[in-house]
């Protein structure tokens, strides 16, 4: 069975960082295409990054590009999303999921699995 479960999330002051993780238990991570969603009050779920299989390759949503950066280490089974230069609106709960494609897809229905969430709280 897959699970993915999230951490690093917190409160942070506008300007600053956060480094999520994902460690995902899954046999041939590496061959799963994964994302991060986020979810805020009263919001529909929104995408935010995706990464491909070993390549790498990557997708960001308009609102992150520049200030997020998605990555991956397949040898710890972990992908991480590094967050700088944080704003209020980036405030949300914070999900990783796992697709069965091997494209990198923007799409929340191409992803089967999801974890947990971690809330991110960004104050002004």
């Amino acid at each position: 069975q897959v699970q993915l479960v999230e951490s690093g999330g917190g409160l942070v002051q506008t300007g600053g960082s956060l480094r999520l993780s994902c460690a995902a238990s899954v046999r041939t991570f590496s061959t799963y295409t994964l994302g991060w969603f986020r979810q805020a009050p009263g919001k529909e779920r929104e995408f935010v990054a995706a990464i491909g299989l070993s390549d790498g390759s990557t997708a960001y949503a308009d609102s992150v590009k520049g200030r997020f950066t998605i990555s991956r280490d397949n040898a710890k089974n972990t992908m991480y999303l590094q967050m700088n230069g944080l704003k209020p609106e980036d405030t949300a709960v914070y999900y990783c999921a796992l697709s069965g494609s091997k494209l990198v897809l923007t799409g929340s229905r191409f992803y089967a699995y999801w974890g947990q969430g971690t809330q991110v709280t960004v104050s002004s």
